[in-house]
């Protein structure tokens, strides 16, 4: 087996809260086997502070993340494309292709209205989603 770690790319539409988080998740967990990056089919040119609370909260720093649009990954050799909102799925570019692109869905927790209390623990939701259901599909590959 190579000892070149696999790359994936983590897809949504603002590249601010959920692929920012299973890009951060990703490298910390299975660090060794992949690599992630994260982008944005339209990026909203920052990283969400619930997001970054968040993945504080499990000892994982993505305060320095960019937003990143998808467009300068069009040359890069990768193994795997996780689209992790409808949009991004939707709007997926054409380049894609020789990759596998796999779907999985989770919620925007940014969307909601409601207390910080209310917000932050629909962040942690999601992060622990991701974590449970991305990090298991990569290492089964």
């Amino acid at each position: 087996m190579s000892s070149e770690k696999k790359q994936v790319l983590i897809l949504c539409t603002g590249n601010s809260c959920r692929s920012q988080m299973a890009e951060g998740l990703v490298n910390a967990y299975l660090g060794e086997d992949w690599q992630a990056f994260s982008a944005g089919t339209a990026p909203s040119g920052m990283v969400h502070p619930l997001a970054v609370r968040a993945m504080a909260e499990v000892d994982i720093d993505i305060s320095q993340g960019t937003t990143d649009s998808v467009d300068i990954y069009q040359e890069m050799q990768l193994d795997l494309v996780i689209t992790v909102c409808d949009s991004a799925a939707k709007n997926c570019p054409m380049w894609i292709g020789d990759e596998e692109v796999k779907h999985m869905p989770f919620d925007d927790p940014t969307k909601l209205i409601g207390s910080d209390s209310e917000r932050i623990s629909a962040c942690r939701q999601v992060r622990d989603l991701m974590r449970d259901r991305i990090l298991p599909y990569l290492q089964s590959r």
